[in-house]
């Protein structure tokens, strides 16, 4: 059952049950009515990515948030990318169902802190670029001079980075570490990891490919390395699709990035059976099933369809917004 996929979220309080198919609804009968567009990243349910407009990873999303057209953008995602699409999209109003939805890898490379380490590094006399994964807030963005997703991010640094400059990737040091590895670039690592592709179990995983022969196991350059060193395919969920859609003869993949997931590569390729990989506790070191981010799963039906109600909780424009958008805007859109 779903529930069973979920880390703890705090403060959430259980609502009065309402029927999917009548949320779903009512939300296509306010996309018109509040002349609103909905974008849904692959890591939020099956059901919302149903009634989005538009769904992806980071980079297409990027993209698509860049030509929609309606007045109104719902952001079913996480916090930085609905600061994102707000800042792609100055004159339009862009709410995001849940403020608190946030993400432990932006959390972990604060802007003053950021902002602190160049100067540092500057003093040092290092002669540097800084690349952010896009999984930043907006703030450090417009400290940055690359943002890349896990789509791009490698032919950012091979083509786009100057050669003689050093590079300071942040925050994800496994993502940093995948690229060294596939471009041969050193990098200064920022120490900051998602709490999901973390957990995962790589004794885990090693007991389900021996016991489902045949299996292919695919994995998000999020992960650490100990799991990314057993995967078939490394490769960020765009690729992962496009890479399970390709196969055409029936596989069992084992799937190393959140669970939701699973939902897009089902619909690209029905001919495959997707298991997700399991996670380990590392407070007890128990197995779990936490693959599932507890951020992303603040969005649901019912708060997508509160938003477009009432019109909030909306992103409002920040004084670096302006800095942040150049930047994006030359890495992402060009």
């Amino acid at each position: 059952m779903r529930d069973n996929n979920l880390m703890p979220i705090v403060d959430e309080p259980v609502g009065i049950y309402e029927d999917p198919l009548d949320l779903m609804d009512e939300i296509d009968r306010l996309k018109k009515a509040k002349d609103a567009t909905i974008l849904a990243h692959y890591y939020v349910d099956g059901e919302i990515q149903d009634v989005a407009d538009f769904t992806g990873d980071s980079l297409q999303l990027a993209r698509d948030a860049a030509r929609v057209e309606t007045s109104t953008i719902v952001f079913s995602g996480v916090h930085f990318m609905a600061e994102t699409a707000k800042m792609l999209n100055p004159s339009k109003t862009v709410l995001l169902p849940d403020l608190q939805a946030g993400c432990s890898l932006s959390d972990s490379c604060p802007a003053d802190q950021l902002a602190a380490y160049q100067k540092k590094l500057r003093e040092e006399g290092r002669d540097f670029q800084t690349v952010a994964y896009i999984n930043t807030s907006a703030a450090v963005k417009s400290l940055c001079d690359w943002i890349v997703t896990s789509g791009n991010a490698r032919e950012v640094v091979e083509e786009r980075v100057p050669k003689d400059k050093e590079i300071l990737f942040v925050p994800d040091q496994h993502l940093g570490r995948y690229l060294v590895e596939v471009t041969g670039r050193e990098m200064i690592l920022w120490p900051g990891s998602c709490m999901v592709h973390e957990v995962f179990s790589l004794q885990d995983l090693i007991r389900a490919k021996k016991s489902t022969p045949g299996s292919v196991v695919i994995a998000h350059p999020e992960c650490p390395q100990n799991i990314l060193e057993v995967a078939d395919f490394i490769g960020g969920t765009e690729r992962m699709k496009q890479y399970c859609a390709s196969i055409q003869e029936p596989t069992k993949f084992l799937v190393a990035t959140e669970a939701n997931m699973i939902y897009p590569l089902e619909n690209a390729a029905p001919q495959h059976e997707f298991i997700p990989v399991p996670g380990i506790m590392t407070d007890t070191g128990e197995t779990c099933a936490c693959n599932r981010c507890p951020h992303m799963a603040r969005n649901t039906l019912a708060k997508v369809r509160d938003c477009l109600k009432r019109g909030k909780p909306e992103i409002e424009w920040q004084p670096y917004f302006d800095k942040a958008r150049e930047v994006v805007t030359r890495s992402l859109l060009q």
